[in-house]
């Protein structure tokens, strides 16, 4: 099957955001990928060439959906990368909404971020602290968009990564679940360690990420409950998104297992 074939062109179509959502398809790039998507029962079929089919023959034989094989032309055209994989498979795009979330512990909500990198390294970020959820909202990157998707390495699939449209109703539907709503700031008065140690952390937790160049729109930041920054003991000027989110996340994380609250609330991943 080469790059010109009906399948192979309908799931190149599936590059463009546009194309997904009318669709509902998104692209899964490498073994970590497709078998997140397996494992999820999300895949749909997957595209693979012959070097890469002798390579995951196991993951292929076990997956449970058509596998097309493609020539090396074809899987590289399937691929947004220098050096492509050879394996792409194509998974249900989920529609998960704010209101699907039962009493959400974490979230990580993403206000207009432009970088589909630091999009898919909150994902994983997320997924890796035990988050409930992450909502993106604003106009930003698209998560499902393939450097997303490749930089999550499978997060996408262990938790719900939700689109929302305006950022000022995110915050008052997450707050209507019970989460108190932190905004980021690198010129915030308190930082996050004053912040656990004054317990309040312990409780349900939105945190709000900002555009990687011009952070938080100020009506948007006017509407959380407090702001905070991760401290800089160092000379650099900033951290950027990916790594300011893990460090506020896993702060979240750490009060809640500290304080005991870890598990209670009856919140946690039942979407």
């Amino acid at each position: 099957m080469g790059p010109r074939s009906v399948r192979v062109g309908a799931a190149r179509r599936l590059h463009k955001a546009a194309e997904r959502r009318e669709q509902g398809r998104f692209l899964v790039e490498g073994a970590q990928a497709v078998g997140a998507a397996v494992a999820a029962g999300a895949l749909l079929e997957v595209f693979v060439g012959a070097t890469a089919a002798a390579r995951h023959e196991v993951l292929l034989r076990t997956a449970g959906v058509p596998v097309r094989v493609v020539t090396e032309a074809a899987a590289a055209a399937l691929s947004e990368t220098v050096t492509p994989q050879g394996l792409v498979g194509v998974a249900t795009l989920p529609r998960h909404r704010l209101a699907d979330l039962v009493a959400p512990r974490l979230v990580a909500v993403c206000v207009a971020a432009n970088d589909p990198g630091n999009a898919g390294t909150v994902i994983r970020s997320a997924d890796a602290a035990g988050a409930d959820a992450v909502v993106f909202t604003g106009s930003g990157v698209d998560p499902f968009g393939g450097k997303c998707v490749r930089s999550s390495a499978g997060s996408h699939f262990h938790l719900p990564v939700i689109v929302e449209t305006e950022p000022v109703e995110t915050i008052a539907g997450l707050r209507a679940q019970g989460c108190r709503i932190v905004a980021t700031s690198g010129g915030a008065a308190r930082d996050i360690d004053a912040a656990v140690a004054a317990g309040d952390l312990d409780g349900p937790t939105a945190w709000l990420f900002g555009n990687e160049a011009h952070g938080l729109d100020a009506a948007v930041a006017a509407a959380a409950d407090s702001t905070l920054r991760v401290p800089v003991y160092g000379q650099a000027e900033s951290l950027n998104l990916a790594v300011a989110s893990a460090l506020c996340l896993y702060a979240s994380a750490r009060a809640r297992r500290t304080a005991g609250t870890e598990g209670t609330g009856g919140g946690g991943r039942r979407w």
